[in-house]
């Protein structure tokens, strides 16, 4: 094994159970998601190389799958999907500190538009600041406060209707 290799291994070993909830956060859905990271994870390997600031390496993958999940709403892939009467087993994730409270919001949070999703799961799920959020998502701090004031408006107000 090559240092690049055992780099890009130990990597994976120590971040990729928190990536795979980002992307799940991302779809919301635990297949999507695992497609998501694996695409991204191969587009970070063969940029390994060219990637100098092993501190941003997380900031880097990430925003390749907010690019990805991006792309994959362009593009015509959901129409070759075919449904199926089984449904395979899945384990689902729980973090330790869900309360169960998290769950329901997370639902909530999944039928916000794409970009607004993913301006919430960057600031509030992996916590970013919101000039990291702007970095990673290719926009202005401007635009990430207006776009998180707007989801959590929207959160509010759909939250408020579940509960009545």
């Amino acid at each position: 094994m090559t240092d690049r290799d055992a780099e890009f291994t130990a990597y994976l070993q120590a971040r990729q159970a928190r990536l795979l909830r980002t992307a799940y956060l991302l779809t919301g859905d635990q297949h999507q998601a695992e497609d998501l990271l694996q695409t991204s994870l191969a587009k970070l390997y063969l940029a390994w190389d060219r990637v100098r600031d092993r501190e941003s390496v997380d900031a880097y993958v990430r925003r390749i799958m907010v690019n990805e999940n991006s792309s994959r709403w362009r593009g015509g892939w959901r129409r070759r999907e075919v449904a199926t009467d089984r449904v395979p087993d899945a384990v689902p994730v729980h973090d330790v500190y869900d309360e169960g409270v998290g769950a329901e919001v997370w639902r909530v949070v999944q039928t916000l538009p794409r970009r607004a999703r993913a301006v919430v799961v960057l600031r509030y799920y992996e916590q970013l600041t919101e000039a990291e959020t702007a970095e990673v998502l290719g926009i202005s701090v401007g635009t990430v406060k207006s776009q998180c004031s707007r989801a959590i408006a929207q959160l509010r107000t759909r939250i408020g209707e579940e509960e009545r």
